[in-house]
């Protein structure tokens, strides 16, 4: 229950500072309390899935230890109400949570007095219900009990009777009871036995007594089976009838779950409480990505997750221009800070030192490269439409984070859109989202000069002897080499290869002279964006 709702969290954040809120209060409740949080935390290993439970007993599908669980399930309610009466004395949410929970006694008694504690996973594979709960079903399976003996002394009988001390009763699912001589002793049987199997060794007879007693065994294995389908058809009826209050308790235990995890998560990799407001800054100090960060930590693996800031508003960097080589983790750091606002906004704590997030309304995402084979689409076609969708939809209150725009076509068109791209979110009145674009086009970084909002940074590389060291910081300013060579390298192309490219990239390099030749069209700039351009200019006089 508690997976299902925390992956509807992570899709649907909240937009309500006040709900945020709440759920933090939650969070922080059973971290200030870890003693009450390892406790309540066995008590929900405990606790079935109780949607899917109910959900199987209202269909009448449900087994015989799905009954069985469910009443430990409820039996698990009042410690763990008590343990939450304790925790939720700071926390609204988890005090309306704790109260939502019922108890449910009589749903208990009901499958306590009824069903046997350890009962088999299919109707008439074994006994389901407790002796004294259905007399007639208490008669017949005493007659089964007592099979043996009764077979035990009629063979005994038979055996006085005809002095055969031989003979014995036995019994086939396909002649039922029969009763076995050898074959000498055959002749011997007395006329009212009817002779039904001729063996090598032996003769098989049946008597009318030993046909009505087989008659009466049978029927009442049947009719027990039939009379523990009815009880346990009826029993899921009585059940039924708690549905509603059993779902209630199913979503309020979640919710507890979810927000027990998300304490657990925050107390062991030291996440802190981002302050969520109205606000239009994106401030994190220090932020980590959690996934990557959580993986290290489960290999063992002894590389330090290195932590880099993030500093997005409205006025003076509303986009972030991501520039610097390949693997050196641009990527990784615009999804870090994706993922660190859907935390925030869906009431966690986050891996950081601080944090400050206003209310995101949208995030959009362009990252990686696919087709869509079955649509006829290429990768560039893909990417095209993902840009539209982002561009067509976001508002100034969005994030959007992108990767490599235009890297489907050739280099020029490429350059061309993705500063287009960068323009269009930089100065249209409503589409002025926050965003994060890494980029390998060094083109882009002028953008910085001629549009208030854009802001410069890259990955920093430490280079010596010929060796580069990727330092995954983001700093301030731009670089203009993405050391794809030196990428290829560590990939295990032949060194002639990588000699051979390192030539062609240095004749390209001294006689095309982009860099000095690239101007683009001055951007068509709103009012309010030349006021911030004149701001900045004065700023950077200032300083």
């Amino acid at each position: 229950m508690g997976g299902r709702l925390l992956k509807q969290w992570i899709l649907q954040p909240l937009l309500n500072v006040d709900a945020i809120r709440l759920r933090q209060e939650a969070v922080l409740a059973f971290h200030e309390n870890p003693r009450l949080q390892d406790s309540i935390s066995g008590l929900l290993k405990a606790v079935r899935d109780l949607e899917r439970l109910m959900m199987r007993i209202s269909s009448g599908y449900a087994s015989p230890r799905d009954l069985i669980a469910l009443k430990n399930s409820i039996t698990c309610l009042p410690e763990l109400k008590a343990h939450l009466s304790q925790v939720g004395v700071n926390s609204a949410l988890l005090t309306k949570e704790e109260k939502a929970i019922e108890m449910l006694p009589e749903l208990v008694q009901s499958i306590e007095s009824a069903v046997v504690e350890d009962p088999p996973l299919r109707l008439g594979d074994g006994k389901i219900f407790k002796s004294g709960y259905f007399p007639e079903l208490d008669s017949l399976r005493e007659l089964g009990k007592n099979n043996q003996t009764w077979v035990s002394n009629y063979q005994n009988e038979l055996r006085e009777t005809t002095g055969i001390k031989t003979l014995k009763i036995g019994f086939n699912r396909m002649f039922g009871f029969y009763i076995e001589v050898s074959k000498a002793k055959g002749d011997q049987m007395p006329d009212t036995f009817q002779r039904r199997q001729t063996l090598v060794n032996a003769e098989r007879f049946v008597t009318v007594e030993l046909k009505n007693y087989e008659k009466l065994i049978l029927h009442s294995e049947e009719r027990i089976v039939a009379i523990e389908n009815e009880l346990f058809a009826k029993l899921l009826e009585e059940l039924n009838k708690y549905s509603v209050q059993i779902r209630n308790n199913a979503k309020a235990i979640a919710s507890i779950d979810c927000l027990l995890s998300l304490s657990k998560v925050a107390r062991e990799y030291k996440y802190v409480r981002p302050l969520v407001d109205e606000g239009t800054t994106l401030q994190i100090s220090e932020g980590r990505h959690p996934v990557i960060e959580a993986s290290h930590s489960s290999s063992g693996s002894l590389e330090r997750f290195i932590p880099n800031d993030t500093s997005l508003n409205d006025d003076l960097s509303q986009m972030l221009l991501i520039t610097g080589p390949n693997m050196a983790g641009k990527s990784t750091y615009i999804r870090q800070v994706a993922l660190l606002v859907i935390m925030a906004q869906m009431g966690s704590f986050i891996p950081a030192c601080s944090a400050r997030i206003g209310i995101v309304d949208k995030l959009f995402s362009r990252i990686g490269a696919s087709d869509d084979l079955s649509r006829g689409q290429s990768t560039f076609m893909v990417e095209m439409i993902e840009t539209a969708n982002i561009l067509n939809n976001a508002t100034s209150r969005s994030l959007v984070i992108l990767d490599e725009i235009g890297r489907g076509t050739s280099t020029y068109d490429g350059i061309a859109i993705a500063w287009s791209v960068a323009e269009y979110l930089l100065t249209t009145e409503g589409r002025q989202a926050k965003t994060l674009f890494a980029t390998h086009y060094w083109e882009l970084t002028k953008l910085e000069e001629k549009v208030p909002g854009a802001v410069n940074y890259h990955v920093a590389v430490h280079e010596a002897g010929g060796e580069v060291v990727f330092l995954r910081k983001i700093v301030r300013g731009s670089t203009d080499k993405s050391y794809g060579i030196h990428v290829a390298s560590l990939a295990g192309l032949p060194g002639e290869v990588i000699g051979r490219a390192q030539e062609i990239l240095a004749h390209l390099e001294e006689n095309a002279n982009r860099k000095a030749a690239f101007e683009p069209v001055s951007a068509k700039i709103t009012p309010a964006k030349q006021k911030k351009k004149t701001l900045v200019s004065s700023l950077q006089m200032t300083f």
